[in-house]
């Protein structure tokens, strides 16, 4: 007689029977096979341990249990890795954020918070959101993303039809080229069309006729249409009175372009010295005077651009503390000089005044700027002075400086006799050169400012006087419809001083609406970012020619033009006339490798090597004539 019977020798059976063997209980196991413990049988074959039946694998997240069980036999550890299958995608379970991020792309607790709450929100409004097709729930992001690159983003649409074109030997590998090709569009969320019955016009539409037979497209931004062009260069092509500025970099056609066509055509020539900056001006310059009818004048602080201005019969004024030009008759250039379009407001002076004050800033030399007070003397001054001529539009009646200082003495306070013991020395004094009307007559469509004699001192307000003759010059041809070009060589002089810097920046910002085409020539790129104010010639250039750069500037340069890190190894210890040319939106590296066996090459070359092996000719057939 037993206590128990246990039918089934298995875990639960065997187990069962001996706890009772143990508390002293009879008991009768029966089992249909000839052994115990059922489905995870193991049979002992050759020292090999073959699974009879079952998986052999035992989970339990009791500890307890665990242990009782291994004192019979060791059991492999089970670990529980269920998944879900959400739109053809497999994900672990239980949820995590790395579940949620594969499902809806969140990244943060709070975002797949919002996700599950809006999905609630859908269930609860009568949506189920199993039976929402899964087109519609992929896209939905998407169409969310690209409404946002549309409105943020400057991006555009378009339609573009794609064409895989698969060609093999025979039928098989042409079958499984084209079930490779599905798979990795598919794993890319795009499905192929099989062009059955259609193939002669997918291969027609195919090959370059620039004829597309295949009405299916599909709409892209303008990112993502980039991708499929097959073009690696840009190329700078227009026509016109279009100005020669080299050969494209990578693809060796010639870069043409003209700079009136831009929105803002001001520009600026950046590079070391010895890069090719006063090169590049005159190239510009030269082909400017070649092609187009439009006046050219040069401020030339190095006396680099004489030869190439008497080469083209233009017109050099040479402006020294002596006051006699090259052939040695007085040349005055008066800065008070004026016309009734100096400005485009009804008053003339606003902008006059504005010139006055950096100048008697300038010649100040004070570091906090002129005080208000000497600001107010000064402009009542400048309405003073201005109001014989204006009454009377003659040359004769044009003031000058000698009528400012009189004009500040005669209000006898302190601040302006301050102003006008400063404009002593410029019109008194050995500097007095200043204190002359003009006696150029500045008519020749290419017009070369020589200040170098004026020195190192007299140079800035040399520049800024030059400067507002240019605008002068700007006014009057924009009454007769006819472009001005400025070049400014050695521009950081001007940018260096707040007051100069300040109105550059102004006339800058004035040029493009008077039909002025102003360009800088600097080496040094940091002064153009020094304050806000000058900033704005940078932002106001859609022309920037860059030849090679110093490390410092290189980093500068990138962060604020947007330059690739292949685009900066156009800058970086590159030859003469190698750079990059940015042309609105268009960036080009370029190259321009000028023959040097030409009479032009001559005028144009600034290398010290070469322009005194140029003399030392030069004087050579002097003595043989």
């Amino acid at each position: 007689m037993y206590d128990y019977l246990v039918v089934g020798a298995g875990l639960y059976g065997a187990v069962f029977a001996h706890e009772a063997k143990k508390h002293g209980k009879s008991v009768l196991v029966i089992d249909k096979r000839p052994n115990i413990a059922g489905n995870v049988y193991t049979e002992d074959i050759e020292k090999i341990h073959v699974h009879k039946y079952g998986a052999h694998i035992f989970h339990t997240n009791n500890r307890k249990v665990w242990e009782y069980v291994n004192q019979f036999a060791e059991f492999n550890r089970f670990t529980n890795s269920p998944v879900a299958n959400y739109h053809g995608e497999l994900y672990s379970l239980p949820f995590n954020m790395y579940t949620f991020n594969k499902m809806w792309g969140v990244v943060t607790p709070e975002e797949a918070a919002a996700k599950i709450e809006e999905q609630k929100k859908a269930v609860r409004s009568g949506y189920d959101m199993d039976i929402i097709p899964s087109d519609l729930a992929t896209f939905g992001s998407e169409a969310k993303n690209l409404l946002q690159d549309l409105q943020s983003r400057n991006e555009r649409m378009f339609l573009l039809t794609f064409l895989v074109v698969n060609m093999a030997d025979t039928k098989r590998k042409l079958e499984n080229d084209v079930f490779a090709a599905a798979g990795i569009a598919q794993k890319n969320n795009c499905a192929l069309t099989r062009l059955d019955y259609q193939q002669e016009a997918g291969l027609m539409s195919s090959v370059p006729l620039g004829e597309n037979l295949i009405p299916i497209q599909r709409g892209l931004t303008t990112s993502s249409t980039a991708i499929f062009i097959p073009f690696i260069t840009q190329e700078l092509f227009q026509t016109g009175a279009a100005l020669y500025y080299g050969l494209n970099a990578l693809s060796n056609n010639m870069i043409l372009c003209d700079r009136k066509q831009l929105k803002n055509p001001n520009g600026l020539i950046l590079g070391t010295p010895g890069s090719g900056k006063s090169f590049a001006a005159k190239r510009e310059m030269t082909n400017a005077f070649l092609i187009t009818d439009d006046d050219i004048i040069i401020c030339d602080p190095e006396a680099e651009y004489f030869s190439l201005v008497q080469r083209l019969d233009g017109q050099v004024i040479r402006l020294s503390p002596t006051g006699k030009g090259i052939d040695g008759k007085p040349q005055y250039v008066n800065p008070m000089d004026i016309n009734l379009n100096y400005s485009e407001e009804e008053n003339p002076l606003a902008l006059k005044s504005d010139f006055v004050l950096s100048f008697c800033e300038l010649i100040m030399g004070s570091k906090t700027g002129l005080e208000a007070i000497e600001k107010t003397v000064i402009d009542r001054a400048v309405q003073m002075i201005y109001q014989p001529y204006f009454a009377d539009p003659r040359p004769g009646n044009m003031p000058i400086l000698g009528d400012l200082m009189n004009a500040l003495l005669s209000q006898h306070i302190p601040e302006a006799d301050r102003v006008a013991q400063a404009l002593d020395l410029y019109v008194n004094g050995s500097l007095n050169f200043f204190n002359h009307r003009t006696t150029v007559d500045i008519s020749n469509r290419l017009v070369c400012f020589d200040i170098k004699g004026l020195g190192k001192n007299l140079k800035k307000p040399g520049m800024l006087i030059v400067q507002d003759a240019v605008w002068n010059t700007v006014t009057i041809n924009r009454a007769i419809g006819r472009s001005t070009w400025y070049f400014v060589d050695e521009f950081h002089l001007l940018l260096k001083e707040e007051q100069t810097a300040a109105y550059s920046a102004e006339i800058w910002k004035r040029f493009r609406k008077w039909g002025g085409i102003p360009t800088g020539a600097t080496q040094n790129p940091k002064d153009l970012l020094s304050s806000p104010e000058i900033e704005n010639i940078l932002e106001n250039s859609d022309f920037i020619y860059m030849l090679n750069q110093a490390a410092g500037d290189r980093k500068i340069l990138a962060e604020r033009l947007n330059i690739s890190s292949e685009q900066l190894a156009y800058v970086t210890n590159s030859e003469p006339g190698h750079g990059l040319l940015f042309f609105n939106n268009v960036i080009l590296p370029f190259a321009d490798d000028f023959p040097k066996d030409t009479e032009l090459y001559k005028l144009l070359t600034t290398k010290p090597s070469e322009v005194a092996h140029e003399t030392v000719d030069d004087e050579k057939e002097d003595q043989n004539g």
